[in-house]
């Protein structure tokens, strides 16, 4: 026997909104020797708050950062080899690599 709490509660649960995914992106350009990234999530939703680190090849913290208000970092470009590490928590990081980087070449 089905009793009425539960059987509203299984109706509730059908009827409620499906949740949809969300993928970060984090967009980085040089400008004037200053690298300048963008984030946030394919709902909408900005990063401000986030982490954001730039790492050596030799898995270096360059520079801990995390994302302003406007969703954006900004640092001047390191020597040498590097990724930005993007990292809002599990199944939320992205990487860019220092030769995605729009402006810079290889």
């Amino acid at each position: 026997m089905i009793r009425p709490l539960a059987l509203s509660a299984a109706l509730l649960a059908l009827s409620a909104p499906v949740a949809l995914a969300h993928y970060p992106f984090c967009n980085c350009a040089l400008q004037g020797g200053q690298i300048t990234c963008n984030g946030g999530f394919s709902d909408g939703t900005g990063a401000e708050g986030v982490k954001l680190d730039v790492i050596s090849y030799d898995e270096d913290v360059l520079l801990p950062a995390s994302f302003d208000a406007s969703s954006k970092v900004s640092f001047p470009k390191p020597d040498g080899e590097f990724y930005i590490l993007f990292d809002a928590g599990p199944g939320h990081i992205v990487e860019v690599d220092w030769q995605d980087v729009d402006g810079l070449t290889p």
